[in-house]
């Protein structure tokens, strides 16, 4: 068993966005797993101090912050401060995983109330957010935000405009933030998931079913294995690696 001191985030804090329940969760628990104070943060408060409280127990450090990220700048002001504060005055490591997600609909019927709720959560918020913590990380020289995307920002398909505009947005983000942030020494990558085994996947239904026979593994990721990569790019494993997008996707984007 490896000791506090030997894992690969430790003394680091580190927020995590939409981390009551998902692909966040895991992500949260595998950051914490390998040493790191997490802030848990999301708009169900009951949701985040179970996942905190459970992060606890496993014998890991958490916190939760409540946070609307559609709230506009005021509510991501008070995220930013809220979160620096209980992880003791700075974060080490961002991971915008917030998204609002989208029923697949045709472009022409897309309500445009919806489609401000997906760009000022699933966008501004990470823009916002990125703006606050990622210039106080180039301040000290160090930091690393990891972006979760999506496989609908890579490949195009059929119903999910909305959706992969505000992902494609992600990874575009990724590569402007890697050439501001990289020369004071933030790293800035993205995680692009393909489909992956959570309560909300049925809400798709049988339109995954298409996507995962045509990726090469022939099955969902599970959130554990979007979570190692996370992991990874937070980590000085990836010391030198600046505005990529590593797809865990079973192979879907590559072929």
């Amino acid at each position: 068993m490896t000791t506090h001191l030997s894992k690969r985030l430790a003394q680091q804090s580190a927020l995590v966005t939409g981390s009551t329940n998902g692909i966040g969760v895991a992500i949260a628990r595998a950051l914490a797993d390998e040493g790191a104070h997490v802030i848990v943060s999301g708009r169900d408060s009951e949701s985040g101090k179970r996942v905190a409280a459970s992060i606890a127990e496993a014998g890991g450090r958490a916190d939760f912050v409540a946070a609307d990220l559609a709230g506009g700048r005021p509510a991501i002001a008070a995220l930013a401060a809220a979160a620096t504060a209980a992880a003791g005055g700075q974060l080490d490591v961002l991971v915008n995983n917030a998204a609002q997600l989208v029923m697949p609909a045709p472009t022409g019927e897309v309500d445009e109330d919806l489609i401000d709720q997906v760009l000022a959560v699933n966008v501004k918020a990470a823009f916002l957010l990125t703006g606050m913590i990622a210039t106080a990380m180039a301040d000290r020289g160090t930091g690393a935000v990891v972006n979760v995307g999506s496989i609908n920002g890579l490949v195009g398909m059929a119903g999910s405009a909305l959706y992969s505009t505000s992902k494609a947005a992600l990874h575009s983000l990724t590569k402007s933030w890697a050439a501001e942030y990289g020369p004071a020494g933030v790293r800035v990558n993205t995680v692009a998931p393909g489909p992956t085994l959570t309560e909300r996947t049925a809400m798709f239904g049988d339109r995954i079913a298409p996507i995962v026979a045509a990726m090469p593994s022939r099955r969902l990721n599970t959130p554990a294995e979007v979570a190692a990569a996370v992991v990874f790019l937070a980590s000085d494993d990836a010391a030198n690696i600046h505005g990529a997008t590593l797809s865990v996707d079973g192979g879907r984007a590559a072929v």
